[in-house]
C-alpha cells in the first residue's frame, strides 16, 4: 500500500514539474496603461504579452519590404530580414514594467498620474547584420555604378584628335551604409519604406586643353621580328594594336597585361613558340613578349616609372640581355609603369609589313634640350652550354629526332646613363637579370618501340652524338617499314651497321676517357693549353 502510494506522489510531482523544466514561465508582471514600446501599445500587458506583441512587430518589419533608390529608374526592393534585422534592446520590456512600479507610493502614483495625460514611448532598437548589408549595397553597386569616359587622344596622320568624356556615377557604399543603419535604428519603426542612396559624381579625366598639349615624343623604340613565322607575327601585331592609342593620365598606373588579354583566338591569338621550363612551346599568344619588349624601352626613354618588370627565363635575340620584359599570365609576370610625368601620355604603336615593331610614348616634354638619357646592357657572366641533353617522347613515332637549340646562360644588368651638355651627371643601375643555361634538347621518338630497339636507341644516346642517333633512328624506322618486303634484308642490314657503328663510336669514346685519366698530369696539362 506504502508503496502504491509513493507511485501517485511521484506521477503527480512529474505531472506539474515537467512542463515548468521545459517552458519558460510566464512572467505576469503587468505594465501600466499608457506606455508604447516604438509603435507597440503595450498597455495592461503582462511583461510575456509585451515582449511577444513586439516580437510580432519586429516579425511584421523583417517581412517588410524596404526600397533602395540611386536614381528615378533605378532601385533595389529587399526585405528586413535580408538586411538581418532583429530586436537588439529586448530588455525594454522590464523598463516598461519598472515605469509606476518603482519607487515609494507617492512616486508611483505621480507617474502613473502622468501616464493618464501623456503616454510613455520606449524606443524599440532595432540591429542588422553587417555582412548582408555589405552584400546588398555591393549589389547596388553593381547594377547603378556607370563607368566615366576619361577624354582620349587618337593619332591621325594630320595629327591628334580629342574625343570628349562622359561622367559617371557610382553608390558611396560608406555613406549609402550609414543612411541605411540610421533607418533601422530610428525610423524603421515608423514604417520607412523607401531610402535614397548616396550617389556620387564621377568625373571624367581630361579636357581638351589639357590633352591639346600633349605632342611630344617623350621616347621611341622600335624592334625587328624578321625571322618569325605567320602565326608570331600575328600575335606581335594584335598586341600591338591592343596597346596603341592609350592614354594614361598623370598618376595612372598602366598594365600591359590588362590590355593585352585574354590570351585567346578569339582575341586574336594564334598558337606560337613561347618558352616555359626550358623548352620553347607552343602557346595561343606566343610572341607577345616582344611586344611588352619593346614598349619597355621606349618608356625607358621617356623616364616614366616602372613599377613591375621581368626578365625572361632564357635570352632572347631581339634586345640586348636585361633590356627584355617578359609576359607570362599564369607565371605572374607583368609590366606595368606609371605616368610619373605632370601632363596626359599617349601610347602609339604600330607594325609594319617588313615585321618591325615601334611603341612611341606622346607627352608634354618638360626636360631640358641638354638633357640626354640612355641605356648601356652590361654582361656580368656568360654560362655555357652543357653536354647535349637527350630525351624520350612516347608522343612521337620511333625514327623520329627533333632537336631544341642550345641557349647560353647570362647574368646582366642595364644602366642609365644621364648625360647633361655632353657630360655624364648619372649612371646608375636599372635592373639585374638572370637568364638560365639551357643545353641542346634532343628528344628521340619511341612509340611502337620493343625492348631491342630501345636498346639499340640507348647505345646510339650514350655516344652523345646527334649524328648517330639520327642514323641509328632511321635505320631502325627503315627496317620496320621495309618488313615482308623484297629490301627487307638490305634495310635491316643497314640497321645493325647503323647500332654497330654507334658501338664502335662509343667503345673509342670509352677508350679516350680511360686513357685521358691515366695520362700524367703534365700531359693532361698541356693537351688543355694546346
Amino acid at each position: 500500500m506504502k508503496k502504491l502510494f509513493g507511485g501517485a506522489v511521484l506521477v503527480l510531482l512529474l505531472t506539474f514539474l515537467l512542463p515548468g523544466m521545459v517552458t519558460e514561465a510566464a512572467d505576469t508582471r503587468t505594465i501600466a496603461n499608457g506606455v508604447y514600446i516604438g509603435t507597440v501599445d503595450v498597455s495592461g500587458m503582462t511583461v510575456s504579452e509585451a515582449s511577444a506583441a513586439v516580437e510580432q512587430r519586429v516579425e511584421e518589419l523583417r517581412s517588410r519590404k524596404l526600397t533602395l533608390a540611386a536614381a528615378t529608374d533605378q532601385s533595389l526592393t529587399v526585405t528586413g530580414s535580408e538586411l538581418g534585422i532583429a530586436w537588439a534592446n529586448k530588455g525594454v520590456v522590464n523598463e516598461a514594467y519598472q515605469l509606476g512600479h518603482n519607487g515609494n507610493i507617492v512616486q508611483r502614483y505621480k507617474v502613473l498620474k502622468d501616464l493618464q495625460n501623456s503616454s510613455k514611448v520606449f524606443d524599440l532598437n532595432l540591429s542588422y547584420d553587417n555582412e548582408a548589408l555589405t552584400a546588398i549595397l555591393d549589389r547596388c553597386s553593381e547594377n547603378f555604378n556607370q563607368e566615366k569616359v576619361n577624354f582620349l587622344l587618337t593619332k591621325t596622320a594630320e595629327g591628334f584628335n580629342i574625343t570628349d568624356g562622359q561622367a559617371g556615377c557610382f553608390v558611396d557604399t560608406a555613406e549609402s551604409a550609414g543612411i541605411i543603419k540610421n533607418v533601422i535604428g530610428s525610423e524603421w519603426s515608423q514604417d520607412a519604406e523607401h531610402i535614397q542612396l548616396s550617389v556620387k559624381e564621377d568625373k571624367p579625366l581630361g579636357s581638351h586643353e589639357e590633352l591639346a598639349l600633349v605632342k611630344d615624343v617623350l621616347g621611341t623604340f622600335t624592334t625587328s621580328y624578321k625571322t618569325s613565322g605567320s602565326a608570331r607575327s600575328a600575335n606581335v601585331a594584335n598586341g600591338c594594336s591592343l596597346i596603341n592609342g592609350t592614354t594614361v593620365y598623370p598618376g595612372e598606373e598602366f598594365s600591359v597585361l590588362e590590355k593585352i588579354t585574354p590570351f585567346t583566338e578569339a582575341n586574336g591569338y594564334f598558337p606560337a613558340g613561347s618558352y616555359l621550363n626550358g623548352l620553347v612551346v607552343e602557346s595561343v599568344g606566343g610572341g607577345i613578349c616582344q611586344v611588352s619588349t619593346t614598349l619597355y624601352n621606349a618608356v625607358l626613354l621617356a623616364e616614366l616609372e616602372v613599377t613591375e618588370r621581368h626578365n625572361h627565363s632564357m635570352i632572347v635575340n631581339y634586345v640586348s640581355p636585361s633590356a627584355d620584359a617578359a609576359i607570362a599570365e599564369s607565371g605572374g609576370k607583368n609590366f606595368k609603369f606609371i605616368n610619373n610625368t605632370e601632363h596626359p601620355i599617349y601610347i602609339d604603336g604600330y607594325t609594319t609589313p617588313d615585321k618591325h615593331i615601334t611603341f612611341t610614348v606622346y607627352g608634354v616634354e618638360t626636360r631640358p634640350s641638354t638633357h640626354q638619357v640612355a641605356y648601356e646592357s652590361e654582361v656580368l657572366e656568360t654560362i655555357p652550354a652543357s653536354a647535349d641533353e637527350f630525351r624520350f617522347d612516347s608522343s612521337q613515332g620511333i625514327g623520329y629526332v627533333g632537336t631544341q637549340s642550345a641557349h647560353l646562360g647570362y647574368k646582366a644588368q642595364l644602366w642609365k646613363i644621364v648625360r647633361e651638355n655632353g657630360e655624364v651627371t648619372e649612371k646608375t643601375v636599372v635592373n639585374s637579370s638572370t637568364y638560365k643555361m639551357v643545353p641542346k634538347i634532343v628528344t628521340v621518338g619511341t612509340a611502337g618501340a620493343d625492348e631491342n630497339a630501345m636498346a639499340q636507341l640507348n647505345t646510339a644516346i650514350a655516344t652523345g652524338d646527334v649524328g648517330t642517333v639520327k642514323a641509328v633512328a632511321g635505320a631502325i624506322l627503315a627496317a620496320r617499314n621495309a618488313a615482308g618486303t623484297e629490301g627487307a634484308e638490305a634495310a635491316n642490314q643497314a640497321a645493325a651497321d647503323a647500332v654497330n657503328a654507334a658501338n664502335a663510336l662509343l667503345a673509342q669514346q670509352q677508350a679516350a676517357a680511360a686513357a685521358a685519366q691515366q695520362a700524367p698530369a703534365e700531359d693532361l696539362e698541356s693537351v688543355n693549353n694546346g
